[in-house]
This record gives structure tokens, C-alpha cells and sequence, in this order.
């Protein structure tokens, strides 16, 4: 991907600034600074860097799981946070940086210094062809003098103080990002993608988990589980409580945060208080698995029997079904239970165990107990036939 031409700028230079990156520092800096630029500022401490980079890992780690790098200090220091903090894994952007700016936590504080110690240096490095090697190792007075001596670089430094270093932003690159903001958004997201996904092989949608969690759009599957109400009442999975329109939430079976991905066959109704005690937490599989087959299964059944259900389901299809193939395998008619029931399980048992083994942690439902109850919630008032 190219970065747009500047007649008196080294674009070249600004190109290479993610070569050799075997951390996540350089990205979240860089935007950091992409950030603050966009607002305005040609004068940017250390400490507002640091803060905007530890609020924009944030979802990365806590929401969405991922891998930063082997032993990240980025990473550690944001599950530090979560458990000093106890802030959500959604949390708004604003109320973490709020946090962030009052917190005193003495290892908050040393840890946030230690992120300084490279990366406003050597993400310039392509800019710098004098310093080399050994000549990186030194004092950060004497890197700052030496960097303070060169020409056309992104930004320098003022005088070394801790959190509060200031770098002064060139005026030629604040320019330069305001006039091609969007494209290098793009370029950034790019080069960041690349890097999450050699280290979260196994993770789906990584292109949708450099930000904040943003609504899901789930109308359609709603009003189709809404019109299944006024044909037959339904039971939700997890506390078997019987559903009204009035309450009805649509919830992942595996979270939102994993898959990245609103398919049908991972949808299903619960009621908002549920599903917001679920968050983005996996369902037991052993107690919820087999009543969430079954209400797919009776879901299944009435597409085929009723015009009406057929219809929302069809509409819901051309959102929420985009593999061909699961919906041809999944949703061919004349499938007793059984058969259906391995389909379900065939697509979703590999997705379920890839989540766990990212982190996701398990869930069962407190509100009414399995074994108060006796056996597995019916999600539904009368038997599959």
C-alpha cells in the first residue's frame, strides 16, 4: 500500500518506520500520534501518547483476546489495568483515558515509563541513517541530542522530563497527515493487520478488532425470532425463561468479540438482562449446547412449515447467512434432529474451542441454577417432533 508523494518530505523513509517490528509498540505509538495530530496538537507529552496507545490496546486484549507479541509490555499492562481498574472490556474510550489520567498506581506509573524507553527514539530509525548499531544503546539525554541534530524528521524532542518529554511536532508532517489522513488511517490499519495476524493465526476477523466494539446490527433476526413468537412461545437457553417481545435480546452463542461475525446459525434469543450478563463470555458447551441445538432445530422446522417464518428467514439470509455452503448443509430440508444437530455442532465445536483457547472464559447462568432445576433448560413449550 503507498503513502501519497511529497515533493519536500521523505516519504520513503516514513514507509519503512514498521519494518523489523517484532512488537506492537511502533503501531500504537504511531497512532497515538496520528491521533493527536488530528486534534490539533504540534506539542504532544510522552504521558498523552502513552495513555491514547494504552486505551486504544484495550480492546484488543481484554474484549477481543489478542496476542500483541511475546511478552508484550503493552499487553501486561493492560491486563494489569483491567484488574486494578475493574473497568469493562467495552468500556467507553473517554472514561479509560479519564482513569488512565487520575491513576497513581505505582506500577501503572513505572510501567507506562518503561514504554518510553525505546519507541519515541527508534520509530524514526529509518529517518536517522547516522545512528547505528551500538550508537542506539545510550542515555536517552544523549539519543535525544544526537536525533535534535537531524533534519526533516517527523517531530523532536524538548528537554527530557519523565511523562512529561514533549515532542514538537514537524510542521511539514502535521501538514502532510492532516492532508492525507484517511490514507494513511488505511496504510496504518494495513501494516497493523498484518502484523495481529501472524501473531493470532487462528483468529477470525482480525480487521474488525482494532477498535471499539461498535452495535450490532441484528433487526432483521429479531423481528424473524418475533414472528416465531406469535406462531409458538419459546423458552431462552440458558434460564429457561419464557420470552415476550417485549424482552427479547439477540445473543451470540460464541461472543461477538471472537467470531467478529453475525451468522445465523450462531444467533439466538435471550432476554436483555441475560445477555448482558453473558457479555462476551462462551456458554458452557456440556449445559447449553444441547437446548441451543434444539431451539435451532424447532427454528429449522418452522422455516419449512410456515410461509411467514420462511419469509423472515429469507430476508434474515441475505445479511446473516454468507457462506453457501453452511446454508445448504445446515438448512436443506427433510433433516431429523440428529442429522441436524451434527451439522450445528461439526460447524460450531471447532470455532468454540479455538475462543477458549484465546482466553474467552466459560459460563453458566446464576440466575436459575442446572441443578435447581434438575436437568438442561427446554427452550421450547413443546417437544421436537
Amino acid at each position: 500500500m503507498q503513502l501519497p508523494y511529497s515533493d519536500n518530505l521523505e516519504i520513503s523513509y516514513l514507509s519503512r518506520i514498521f519494518d523489523n517490528t517484532s512488537e506492537c509498540y511502533k503501531f500504537f505509538w504511531f497512532q497515538a500520534i496520528v491521533t493527536k495530530v488530528l486534534e490539533g496538537k504540534q506539542y504532544i507529552t510522552y504521558e498523552e501518547l502513552i495513555d491514547e496507545m494504552i486505551a486504544d490496546a484495550w480492546y484488543m486484549v481484554i474484549e477481543y483476546h489478542l496476542n500483541l507479541g511475546p511478552r508484550d509490555t503493552l499487553e501486561s499492562l493492560v491486563h494489569y489495568l483491567q484488574q486494578i481498574s475493574q473497568l469493562k472490556s467495552s468500556e467507553k474510550k473517554d472514561k479509560i483515558l479519564d482513569y488512565l489520567k487520575n491513576c497513581k498506581d505505582k506500577e501503572v506509573l513505572k510501567r507506562k515509563r518503561s514504554l518510553t524507553k525505546h519507541v519515541p527514539y527508534r520509530i524514526q530509525a529509518p529517518f536517522l541513517d547516522k545512528i547505528k548499531g551500538k550508537e542506539w544503546d545510550t542515555t536517552e539525554s544523549t539519543l535525544i541530542s544526537k536525533i535534535n541534530q537531524e533534519h526533516r524528521l517527523m517531530y523532536y524532542f524538548e528537554t527530557l522530563n519523565g511523562m512529561q518529554t514533549t515532542i514538537r511536532f514537524s510542521p511539514e508532517w502535521f501538514d502532510y497527515i492532516h492532508q492525507n489522513q484517511e490514507i494513511i488511517k488505511g496504510w496504518l490499519r494495513y501494516h497493523m493487520i498484518l502484523y495481529l495476524q501472524k501473531r493470532n493465526p487462528s483468529v477470525p476477523g482480525i480487521a474488525d478488532k482494532l477498535y471499539p466494539p461498535q452495535e450490532r446490527k441484528l433487526e432483521k433476526v429479531k423481528k424473524y425470532w418475533k414472528s416465531f413468537l406469535t406462531l409458538q412461545p419459546i423458552h431462552e437457553i440458558y434460564g429457561d425463561i419464557p420470552l415476550s417481545e417485549k424482552d427479547i435480546s439477540i445473543d451470540h452463542f460464541i461472543p461477538w468479540s471472537y467470531v467478529a461475525h453475525d451468522e445465523f446459525w450462531n444467533l439466538h434469543p435471550t432476554t436483555r438482562s441475560i445477555n448482558s450478563s453473558k457479555s462476551n463470555h462462551l456458554p458452557d458447551w456440556n449445559t447449553y449446547f444441547p437446548s441451543f441445538a434444539k431451539l435451532e432445530y424447532c427454528s429449522y422446522q418452522m422455516i419449512w412449515k410456515s410461509d411467514t417464518i420462511h419469509n423472515e428467514f429469507e430476508k434474515c439470509a441475505k445479511e446473516h447467512l454468507n457462506d453457501p455452503a453452511i446454508r445448504i448443509k445446515l438448512y436443506q430440508k427433510d433433516q431429523d434432529f440428529l442429522s441436524f444437530s451434527q451439522i450445528l455442532e461439526e460447524i460450531l465445536k471447532p470455532v468454540y474451542q479455538s475462543a477458549k483457547n484465546c482466553g474467552f472464559q466459560n459460563w453458566i447462568y446464576e440466575g436459575t441454577l442446572k441443578s435447581e432445576r434438575g436437568s438442561i433448560p427446554s427452550p421450547l413449550s413443546l417437544s421436537i417432533s
